[in-house]
């Protein structure tokens, strides 16, 4: 898996923070070259800890809940703020810039899968924003004595996780709706056969999506992803659940075929076509991230009804008698039937 050109395991990647509090494992454009516009990390946080306030200086951040419960709190610009309630199967997004923190409030770790729009996203945290300045500064914003803030160590860097001192404080107001929160798992899929399911996180059905969205894509033994490309968006996914496997086109004509499974990583920049079909008895379940708010998808079975068997048997060299007889299909679907037994 190491030598991958597109494809990298998150779980054994390289950890910004690790301690009993949690941890957090990063991809980036650092350890998968390949990165463009996009980038994921993986947010464990043990019962009482805090992803600290922290901003992200040049990526809107897409998360989706995994496990556990937490509270989350964004404070935007103009002095906009949501705090609301996320658990299994839900996400929150939180624009570039945006000071927002993580706390878990229920038993057990939380788990998120949180994806960025940039291949190398740059972090500031209010630790390190408050280290940067004097104490006389900081008494000048609050009204107070400088000597208020002179127990404050000054540190310059990020805690990234900190414990919290005693339970929780969960406002009334975090059980309402909040413009930065998606139940995406509650949705009903737009796409639903014996073959597989997809939910979709696009702007259509969350008007907050700017410039990033996100599919959740299961797939059965009985189906398989039928080979596409996307004309404006690359592909960054993460194996959820189960074994899949996929191939890969590239420009100069080669073509890699990777085995996946949970923890994997893998990203298909704009227009590489690729196909993904299921291993194993148990349905692959994909978290599927664009760096496009709406992602476009151009599909093998609606091209080849674009065009005339003639002009067809003429590009496969071979003649129209021996061209198989390809359904007329105007829409792509996505997610196919499998009639065929899997390659060895």
């Amino acid at each position: 898996m190491a030598a991958s050109k597109h494809v990298r395991s998150l779980i054994g990647g390289h950890f910004e923070f690790q301690g009993e509090l949690g941890s957090i494992a990063r991809l980036d454009a650092d350890e998968l070259p390949i990165l463009n516009r996009l980038s994921i990390k993986r947010l464990l946080l043990a019962e009482g800890a805090i992803r600290e306030p922290h901003w992200h200086a040049n990526a809107t951040e897409l998360s989706y809940c995994v496990a556990g419960q937490a509270l989350v709190s964004v404070l935007g610009n103009g002095s906009a703020f949501s705090s609301f309630l996320v658990g299994p199967g839900q996400m929150f997004h939180v624009p570039s810039c945006v000071v927002h923190h993580i706390e878990t409030i229920g038993p057990g770790t939380a788990e998120f899968i949180i994806a960025f729009r940039h291949e190398r996203p740059e972090d500031f945290s209010i630790r390190a924003a408050f280290g940067a300045m004097t104490d006389a500064v900081l008494g000048n914003t609050y009204d107070l004595p400088g000597a208020a803030f002179a127990a404050i160590p000054r540190r310059t860097e990020s805690a990234f996780i900190v414990a919290r001192q005693g339970p929780a404080t969960v406002p009334a107001a975090a059980a309402f709706n909040s413009p930065h929160q998606f139940d995406i798992e509650a949705q009903n899929p737009l796409l639903a056969s014996p073959a597989g399911t997809a939910r979709f996180a696009r702007e259509q059905f969350w008007p907050a999506l700017r410039d990033i969205s996100m599919y959740s894509l299961r797939i059965t033994d009985k189906g398989m992803r039928e080979p596409h490309w996307h004309p404006q968006t690359a592909e960054m996914g993460y194996v959820l659940h189960g074994q899949a496997r996929m191939t890969v086109l590239d420009p100069d004509g080669s073509t890699e075929t990777y085995a996946l499974q949970p923890g994997d990583v893998y990203f298909i920049p704009r227009a590489y076509p690729h196909h993904i079909e299921q291993l194993g008895n148990d349905e692959v379940h994909f978290l599927i991230f664009f760096d496009q708010p709406t992602p476009g998808d151009i599909g093998y079975r609606a091209t080849a009804s674009a065009f005339s068997r003639s002009v067809l048997a003429a590009t496969l060299g071979v003649t129209e008698a021996v061209l198989p007889p390809l359904p007329f299909t105007p829409s792509d679907p996505l997610v196919v039937g499998r009639v065929n037994p899997r390659d060895a």
